[in-house]
């Protein structure tokens, strides 16, 4: 089976130096960053061969990459304490885009990523700051709707 996730942070390195060919400019970097032990925050790339496997196919994925994400996503909960969708304790995470060569200005983010109803009262209650909760979340709504 070929692997379409690689998981970095937290003292894993998946990716192992591999270029930015099947990671991407910003997925490789990170997973550099992670092999020589700096700290960056834990995370995952999808990557590239997935997307152009995906276009190939119809603009559809494998089922097998359900459960490399879910594997990703468990890695983040895991070393942040967080669970995806826990309206107590909601992670929170980003989504960027990223390719095999720099194209600035033409790629999206969308930030905050697990707010919704539920969950921005748990943001409220762990961050004390009930404003800055429901920013965030007028802040995901309208990035997402751009995007």
């Amino acid at each position: 089976m070929t692997q379409y996730v690689y998981r970095f942070g937290g003292g894993v390195s998946d990716g192992h130096g591999l270029s930015k060919e099947l990671l991407g400019g910003k997925g490789a970097n990170l997973d550099g960053m992670a092999s020589i032990g700096l700290p960056v925050p834990p995370g995952f790339t999808i990557s590239t061969e997935m997307c152009t496997r995906y276009y190939e196919e119809g603009q559809a994925f494998p089922d097998s990459l359900r459960a490399e994400v879910a594997t990703g996503l468990a890695h983040i909960e895991g070393i942040t304490g967080k669970s995806f969708g826990d309206p107590a304790n909601p992670l929170l995470v980003s989504v960027r885009s990223g390719a095999r060569v720099s194209m600035p200005g033409m790629m999206d983010t969308v930030l905050n990523l697990g707010l919704n109803d539920a969950t921005v009262a748990g943001l409220a209650t762990t961050s004390g700051d009930a404003r800055f909760a429901w920013d965030s979340y007028r802040r995901f709504i309208q990035m997402y709707s751009d995007v």
